[in-house]
């Protein structure tokens, strides 16, 4: 994984995903077993549902206009609560990174080992193909030559044939002081260009501050920061790396970073969604 951390123009240091502490969990020898294209289980069909019922074309004009956009209540907080009870089960997960050792902030994460949870596959599937059409057109904007298929697993198929096998969504969790660097995840050679964050934690009852933060570099220009509020379940989708944007002289490429400020108070606990694989 690549997390470069710098909100400036000059270079910045690559945050390395084989820098985790914890790595005892290798790739699963068959990365999809019961995965994307089983029959779905009724709280992964409710999750569908729900993906499917958003307002999408709102949510692709505020990703084209501000390079993110919320989707609300994606999550129950039945769901949110049991998600986040998963971070002390170990045997779910196949890494764990504790980010003041690496520079990347404080607080830490750990990547889900394949098989994912249920609701964290039942995003990951239901998202993807909505996102899709986004993504090809941004890259057929910018000039890119990928593109992406309408199906999840048919990306996952391409991402695990040039070596990226590593499941790439994680859990989060923050406590008081705790902050995550401006960053951009990006683990290979195939990167989807958007990616989803749901808060898992209800702000005001479990902690106080850690703000989802968002900045766009733009060419010689200052960088310009949005701060997005999030409740309990709520949904944000984001670029990843980069987007076009429409200027007088035409379309021109600006790059984003993403990250949370400052836990002023309690714990926050955010489930990452991010739909290409790692080396």
């Amino acid at each position: 994984m690549r997390r470069s951390a710098s909100l400036h123009s000059s270079p910045s240091p690559l945050r390395g995903e084989g820098q985790g502490e914890g790595a005892a969990h290798p790739p699963h020898p068959n990365p999809l077993p019961g995965g994307e294209r089983e029959s779905k289980s009724g709280a992964a069909k409710e999750i569908t549902a729900r993906v499917t019922a958003l307002d999408w074309p709102r949510i692709e004009s505020e990703l084209d206009a501000r390079g993110c956009a919320v989707a609300a209540a994606l999550l129950t907080p039945e769901e949110c609560a049991g998600l986040a009870l998963l971070y002390g089960a170990e045997a779910r997960f196949r890494s764990r990174v504790v980010m003041a050792r690496h520079g990347f902030g404080r607080g830490e994460y750990r990547y889900f080992a394949y098989p994912l949870p249920q609701q964290v596959q039942a995003l990951r599937a239901a998202l993807y193909p909505r996102l899709a059409p986004i993504a090809n057109r941004w890259h057929a904007t910018l000039g890119i030559d990928a593109r992406f298929p309408d199906d999840h697993g048919a990306f996952l198929d391409r991402c695990h044939a040039a070596g990226q096998v590593r499941p790439t969504p994680l859990l989060l969790q923050y406590g008081e002081g705790d902050y995550n660097c401006l960053h951009q995840d990006l683990y290979g050679e195939h990167v989807f260009p958007l990616q989803v964050a749901i808060l898992l934690s209800e702000p005001g009852r479990d902690f106080s501050g850690g703000e989802f933060v968002l900045t766009e570099q733009r060419p010689r220009m200052q960088s310009r920061p949005e701060v997005v509020p999030l409740a309990q379940g709520d949904a944000v989708a984001f670029a990843v790396h980069h987007r076009p944007v429409q200027g007088t002289r035409g379309v021109y490429r600006v790059n984003l970073r993403h990250g949370v400020s400052r836990i002023r108070s309690g714990h926050r606990h955010t489930v990452g969604v991010i739909f290409h694989d790692a080396k």
